[in-house]
């Protein structure tokens, strides 16, 4: 058998060097302290920063205009919905789109309720017209009767009358008797005020049939006009374009049932457009019916003035309308816009361009003097989107650096490089 070489090895351990590593861990810690001081500098609890990388801003006197950022769109002044008169059934005249003219018919609701209301209603009108033509009839037949017996009491009492004239000549020649006499008296007595009954029955007969032939006629004319708004109504079935333009959306189908004031349809006045913005519920209190308003379309500028505000806040936001001092071509109803609504002007206010350093509270700033920015106490008063009031701190002429603080730290002293 073979022997192998294995008696013939021999083991060697290996000695780790640490001289390399510990040459480089010294060469980077003499980099880092070297890096930490120069970004440090000189002075303790200093920051140094890129003067580049900075937003530096003087402060200056000048006129402040206070202001608030909205953003809207386009409406039209006048979009009218288009509700549904009575119950029924809808037959619309137009499409989405389509454009119509002012008393277009623009939909037909069809109500058999208010037709068949309107039917019974014409029978009452009739019964009540035969009515009265029946009353007229019965008061003048009233009246010839009222005639005839007042007639006949006439007749009667020239008849007494007579006879009493003749018996006052018989009683002088004795040619009857005294009861005869007194007989005749009392006849014309008599006679005189049958008549006076049969006239004062004539007035109240006359003034009875009067009054009934009145309340005839109201009636007749109560129904009348009961009619005559049913008729409006059945009228008011056959919808008309309240304005010139074109259809909005339809709210409805073809054919569909619709209750009484349901909406139908709505229409667009494209002679006449407004503005519509959402303005922060932070501004309520502060808008005001009549103030200026600047406005940007794409890359015009126009002006108008606040129309309408809103009493109610939705999603944090408060609806306003903007009225536009001039009339506006190439513009659509729903194009977006932004706009600046000028609260208040005001002359010599110290202040300086609104910047991101507002973030932090508005309580300090750092105010660049030379190659440094020193950390100071500031107080702010009125902001535009534009500018910030300074009330104290600062004084005309100063720089302020504007941008972001939060890499700095709260340090009170920034090196400028």
């Amino acid at each position: 058998m073979i022997k192998d070489t294995s008696g013939q090895d021999v083991n060697f351990t290996k000695r780790r060097s640490y001289k390399k590593p510990l040459i480089v861990l010294a060469l980077s810690l003499a980099v880092i302290a070297l890096c930490a001081q120069a970004f440090m500098g000189n002075n303790p609890g200093s920051v140094s920063v890129d003067r580049a990388s900075l937003q530096i801003a003087t402060v200056n006197i000048s006129r402040l205009v206070r202001d608030v950022a909205a953003s809207g769109k386009i409406v039209a002044a006048n979009a009218p919905k288009v509700y549904s008169p009575e119950r029924g059934y809808v037959d619309l005249q137009v499409k989405a789109g389509d454009k119509v003219n002012k008393d277009d018919i623009i939909a037909l609701v069809d109500s058999p309720e208010l037709n068949n209301e309107l039917k019974q209603q014409q029978s009452v009108l009739a019964r009540l017209d035969g009515e009265l033509q029946r009353k007229h009839l019965e008061a003048r037949r009233q009246k010839l009767s009222l005639t005839k017996t007042l007639d006949l009491a006439q007749v009667e009492l020239n008849a007494a009358d007579r006879e009493n004239r003749r018996a006052q000549l018989s009683i002088e020649k004795n040619l009857i008797s005294q009861i005869d006499l007194e007989k005749a008296v009392d006849d014309l007595a008599r006679a005189k005020l049958s008549y006076k009954h049969a006239q004062q029955e004539v007035e109240l007969a006359k003034d009875t049939l009067a009054f009934e032939l009145k309340a005839a006629e109201r009636d007749l004319a109560r129904q009348q006009l009961i009619v005559d708004d049913l008729n409006r109504q059945v009228r008011n079935l056959t919808i008309k374009a309240s304005v010139t333009g074109i259809v909005g959306n339809l709210l409805v189908q073809q054919k569909e049932a619709v209750t009484q004031s349901q909406p139908l349809m709505t229409l667009v006045d494209l002679s006449n457009f407004e503005a519509q913005l959402q303005v922060p519920e932070s501004y309520a209190n502060e808008l005001g019916l009549g103030m200026e308003v600047e406005l940007t379309l794409g890359a015009k500028k126009v002006t108008g003035l606040l129309s309408a505000i809103s009493p109610e806040v939705n999603n944090r936001e408060v609806t306003t309308r903007v009225r536009f001092d001039e009339e506006l071509k190439g513009i659509r109803q729903n194009q977006r816009l932004t706009a600046r609504i000028l609260l208040e002007n005001r002359d010599d206010v110290l202040q300086i361009k609104r910047g991101a350093f507002m973030q932090q509270g508005g309580t300090r700033a750092y105010k660049v003097i030379g190659d440094t920015a020193q950390l100071v106490d500031i107080a702010t008063g009125a902001s535009s989107i534009n500018a910030i009031e300074l009330l104290e701190g600062v004084s005309s002429g100063d720089q302020l650096i504007i941008s972001s603080y939060d890499n700095f730290k709260q340090a009170p002293t920034l090196l400028l490089r």
